[in-house]
């Protein structure tokens, strides 16, 4: 008998990584500059990397002859454990970059975090992740300053994205209660802990990007808890799609 919530711990984290990757995935060929969506497509690319990490923990975690991609490909919206956050759609440019910003400011946060996890796998991932990460945040960072002090429609788009996305963030520094037993149980993270430097870090940045920072509420979500938008279901479409339709395919 696997550690059920071990394992579905393992799948959190590795559904924020693909659910986010994949909406980056979409934008392969539409980013603003050739530049700028060859980085995009590296951070979707990026995110898989550790996906794949975490789903092939998860299947020996799970030791029932799972692979990575049934984990990834079999599963229903309801046992996904991501961000609401991660499946808000690419509306535009500012939209991706608030998403991924306010996301990565966390990640990373939460990845050097989990390198002090008892879980020596999960220690791994993390301290492999961690570089990435540290990347995708200065990434993600510059271009909120670039659009929040530039022209008067970049700063007027940027803060629309921010005013959107923002009361999302609630959930992301609640702990679930996947989240709760796994820093009981040593291996997982202190989400209170990372609460006050996520909150610090994405003001600072706000404010260097002359943006307002919300003082709307948070908004309720559950995506945590296997509850989730319409979005979700779009996405799994989209990606289950070939597995579905021709089950245990390999190329």
């Amino acid at each position: 008998m696997h550690d059920s919530n071990l394992y579905r711990y393992i799948l959190s984290l590795g559904d924020n990584s693909m659910i986010l990757g994949h909406r980056l995935s979409e934008l392969c060929g539409h980013g603003p500059t050739l530049e700028t969506d060859i980085a995009l497509t590296n951070i979707s690319l990026d995110l898989f990397g550790e996906v794949r990490n975490y789903f092939q923990y998860a299947a020996k975690v799970k030791a029932d002859g799972s692979t990575e991609d049934d984990i990834a490909h079999q599963r229903g919206s309801r046992a996904f454990y991501n961000l609401i956050l991660l499946e808000q759609p690419n509306t535009n440019f500012a939209y991706v970059i608030a998403r991924q910003f306010l996301f990565d400011v966390f990640h990373k946060l939460n990845l050097q975090a989990l390198t002090k996890s008892t879980d020596k796998q999960l220690s791994a991932i993390a301290v492999k992740s961690l570089k990435e990460a540290t990347y995708h945040v200065r990434f993600s960072s510059d271009w909120v300053k670039r659009l929040g002090d530039g022209t008067e429609e970049s700063r007027a788009k940027m803060q629309g994205a921010i005013d959107d996305l923002y009361p999302f963030t609630g959930e992301l520094l609640r702990p679930s209660k996947i989240e709760e037993e796994a820093y009981k149980e040593g291996y997982g993270t202190d989400i209170f802990a990372i609460k006050d430097s996520y909150v610090q870090e994405v003001q600072r940045i706000l404010a260097e990007a002359k943006l307002t920072i919300p003082t709307s509420p948070y908004r309720f979500a559950k995506g945590k808890e296997g509850f989730h938008t319409e979005y979700l279901d779009y996405i799994l479409q989209d990606f289950q799609y070939m597995q579905k339709t021709y089950p245990n395919m390999q190329w």
